[in-house]
């Protein structure tokens, strides 16, 4: 058994059920609406949808706490005092969360923060990643497994699109003339992660079922993803149609594990209903 354990954000979109077959501990990132300030992943996401819906207001969204990371260290340091930890965070230009850990640290030595620079299902197989380094190498030092994190953050790629502008118009991510020109012409902008940034990129023209293989094959190849497994992300709202679509398109491509993980309650406050993405690890 090895010395590490890992922390991420709740954020990663990394499901209970997964963080407990992978000995992995999450810190809650927080959703409030009107007066009320939820942890993320304590309520339905489709609260977020008849949110909007009720209020035309999206969600607030707010990263992890000094005293988030402190109870969940504390809690690890009580059940493993001699194992360290290692915290793969969530993208320190989007959130306070890696600067909250960092303080939380400051007494504890036994923690180490590393930026993933990345989001959602991004961030999630950076430490989905590590974890399977982790048991396939149960001596390594925490030197030695920040090198190896470093390289597959630095070649963990991620791209997706939303279903519809109307969030991103909300939060004031677009302005009103771009919702209504994407509205009227059937735009959606592919966002990618890079540098921690999410960046707009090429714009995709047409329905989500035209759009999605076309995305997924070009953006494949332009970062000659490795076939041996891509993670499909998904929100609320995307069709099983359009599901099956886009698994047949990556079997197509010939890769051979596809994992598919819904995005939680902070990206689909900024997504929206019925977004598509894919997350891969560059070669």
């Amino acid at each position: 058994m090895n010395n590490i354990i890992l922390v991420a954000e709740t954020g990663s979109d990394i499901t209970k059920d997964i963080a407990k077959e992978m000995g992995i501990f999450l810190v809650p990132m927080h959703v409030t609406m009107g007066d009320n300030t939820y942890d993320d992943g304590t309520f339905p996401v489709e609260k977020i949808c008849e949110y909007y819906n009720n209020t035309n207001k999206i969600p607030k969204t707010s990263g992890s706490s000094p005293q988030d990371f402190e109870k969940v260290f504390d809690d690890i340091h009580r059940l493993y005092p001699d194992k360290q930890i290692l915290h793969l965070a969530y993208s320190a230009v989007t959130t306070c969360s890696y600067q909250s850990a960092l303080i939380a640290a400051e007494h504890r030595d036994y923690v180490t923060s590393f930026d993933t620079k990345n989001v959602s299902v991004g961030q999630a197989a950076v430490v989905i990643q590590t974890a399977k380094y982790l048991k396939e190498n149960p001596d390594v030092t925490m030197e030695e497994l920040l090198k190896e994190v470093s390289r597959i953050s630095d070649n963990t790629k991620m791209c997706f699109v939303p279903a519809e502008l109307e969030y991103l118009r909300a939060g004031g991510r677009v302005s009103n003339a771009v919702f209504i020109g994407g509205k009227i012409l059937r735009i959606h902008p592919s966002i990618e992660i890079e540098n921690g940034y999410l960046v707009a990129k090429k714009k995709y023209r047409g329905k989500m079922e035209s759009i999605i293989p076309k995305l997924i094959e070009e953006y494949s190849n332009d970062k000659n993803l490795d076939k041996k497994e891509v993670y499909l992300l998904w929100s609320i709202g995307l069709s099983e149609a359009i599901r099956k679509l886009a698994e047949d398109k990556v079997k197509e491509m010939g890769f051979e594990k596809v994992t598919w993980m819904q995005t939680g309650c902070v990206i689909t406050t900024h997504g929206g209903p019925g977004s598509f993405g894919i997350v891969g690890l560059s070669k």
